[in-house]
């Protein structure tokens, strides 16, 4: 039963970090209908600014403090996935706006691999694997026999906070309901003195930031980093948007939990489950989409003609 536990933990914890990028995808999918590509390399990038943050501008005795290197850390990395993710959009996507759907796509996943190879080649020692502070103590409290390190604790509970806060936002500010008519109808919003450049700006901000705080999770988590692995996470949270319902705000967290916890217990559960980690999450999409293809809370998409 304690093994059971411990992977419905670990589960949960890979589900939350999923969920966050998953979001990023809502945001901007949800606005103007493409998908972005480059949001695992946005995650990624939100890794690498955190520890940079850590390692070249936070001295000494402020890292002793986890109470001030933390919020620094996640300040620092929300601010560079924003900056590039709004970079991303000003720079590669806007210009097609009103290309063929085909064109944005491509160039999503030119900007993934530009986003790789600009690490690679920039960052100090991205060639290798680097490795990501202990912000957080691994200590924790245990339930039973099952040990439950701090780490995991800040990993749910800031998916799930963002999550909320992001919900409010989007529901309860003018911003946030400018960004919902101009996903209802682009043209009409600016008919009404809506700025939609704006809010697709903001969309993609707001995404890059949840990317950038997901990175944080992901190397306090893993302490080893690299270029690599915005890829397969950024595959997995788009996965999620969809298992959830695309545009759907909760339904992304949902669906990330939702491949969480399906690879956690497979991979302890199912002989040489660990060889296809990365599989489950695929397979779950198709089994749900298959019976139920708005996802599992429905889509938040308004159709245009």
């Amino acid at each position: 039963m304690s093994r059971l536990v411990q992977q419905l933990v670990n589960g949960t914890v890979l589900g939350a970090t999923i969920g966050l990028i998953a979001l990023g995808y809502t945001m901007v999918y949800g606005i103007i209908q493409l998908i972005n590509f480059a949001h695992g390399e946005i995650f990624m990038i939100g890794s690498y600014a955190g520890l940079a943050a850590y390692t070249y501008v936070l001295p000494d005795s402020v890292t002793r403090n986890p109470w001030i290197t933390l919020p620094a850390v996640l300040l620092a990395a929300g601010a560079a996935s924003s900056a590039v993710a709004v970079l991303a959009e000003r720079l590669a996507y806007r210009p097609l706006r009103n290309a063929p759907r085909l064109a944005p796509l491509i160039t999503a996943i030119g900007v993934s691999i530009a986003l790789q190879e600009a690490v690679r080649l920039f960052y100090p020692g991205a060639k290798r694997q680097l490795s990501f502070p202990r912000i957080i103590s691994d200590r924790g409290f245990k339930v039973g026999d099952v040990a439950i390190p701090w780490t995991s604790v800040f990993a749910v509970v800031s998916a799930v906070v963002l999550m909320l806060a992001l919900e409010a936002f989007v529901n309860r500010t003018r911003l946030g309901k400018a960004m919902r008519a101009t996903s209802q109808d682009r043209e009409t919003a600016k008919l009404m003195g809506i700025d939609t450049d704006k809010v697709i700006v903001l969309a993609f901000a707001l995404g890059g930031a949840l990317a950038g705080v997901a990175g944080v999770i992901q190397g306090i988590r893993f302490v080893s980093l690299d270029f690599h692995i915005g890829f397969v996470a950024g595959i997995k949270a788009f996965t999620a948007a969809v298992l959830g319902g695309i545009g759907n705000i909760r339904g992304a967290m949902l669906g990330g939990l939702v491949i969480g916890l399906v690879e956690a217990l497979a991979t302890e559960y199912i002989p040489q489950g660990g060889a296809w980690k990365d599989v489950w999450a695929f397979v779950v999409l198709i089994l749900v989409l298959t019976l139920r293809p708005q996802g599992l809370l429905g889509e938040q998409v308004a159709v245009r003609a």
